[in-house]
């Protein structure tokens, strides 16, 4: 009688470890896939919106550009909150949609820096967060202990933000990209080995697919502000 595998829910062997591997490779995969994709869309709304004036002018010259930047946080609190309601369709739907408003809040990188600075910094960007997820995938290490550090001062971050809307403190903006970048690149590597680690291969296919659709806007989140505040180092201003 083969003794049974906590893990995998299976009698024990090499075929049983096999098929769940094999599993969560396509898994992870997908996750990468839709936050590719999403990056793209992301990239191209920017960039048209950035580079056409009868596009930006009205936005981003009248309160309308307050719409626009806040919009993307709105769409984070309805995935929170709604995730386990929505079908998958619904949820891959929403999140590209997320990513074309999120194309239009990055449009003003586009006004303020140049290409060259902004494709540089994406690249430094893309390598930085490539290194952190698959540290974050390979490492046998439980990141775990770390996520209260990091959701504490991915909340100091947000708040120090909000302050130096109003104070314009050159200072307290360096610090907030030092600290964030180090927030963001830990995120990266604990939200990788959640998603990881959440992954099931009795889920169905509905499941596995919102699952994905949660970990790629996780992951892609990490991203996107990771390139952000790279850009206040490495960008050149127009």
């Amino acid at each position: 009688m083969n003794p049974v595998n906590p893990r995998y829910g299976y009698g024990s062997g090499a075929t049983s470890q096999t098929l769940f591997d094999e599993g969560l490779r396509k898994h992870m995969l997908r996750v990468y896939n839709y936050m590719a994709v999403g990056l793209v869309i992301t990239g191209i709304v920017a960039f048209v919106v950035g580079s056409t004036p009868a596009l930006y002018v009205p936005i981003f010259q009248s309160p309308l550009k307050w719409v626009v930047m806040l919009a993307p946080l709105a769409f984070v609190f309805f995935f929170s909150f709604r995730i386990q309601t929505m079908s998958a369709s619904t949820a891959q739907m929403t999140f590209w949609a997320f990513c074309a408003v999120m194309g239009l809040s990055l449009a003003s990188v586009f006004l303020v820096f140049t290409g060259t600075s902004i494709a540089r910094t994406f690249f430094i960007a893309a390598s930085m967060f490539g290194a952190t997820s698959l540290y974050g995938y390979v490492t046998k290490r439980d990141l775990s202990k770390f996520g209260s550090f990091l959701m504490m001062g991915l909340i100091g971050v947000i708040i120090a933000s909000v302050v130096n809307i109003f104070l314009g403190s050159s200072a307290l903006q360096f610090a907030i990209s030092v600290i964030g970048i180090v927030v963001f690149i830990g995120l990266t590597a604990w939200d990788t080995q959640n998603i990881k680690e959440q992954y099931s291969e009795n889920f169905d296919q509905e499941s596995s697919q919102k699952l994905a659709v949660f970990g790629a806007l996780s992951l892609y989140l990490n991203f996107v502000n990771i390139f952000q505040l790279l850009l206040n180092f490495t960008g050149e201003r127009e």
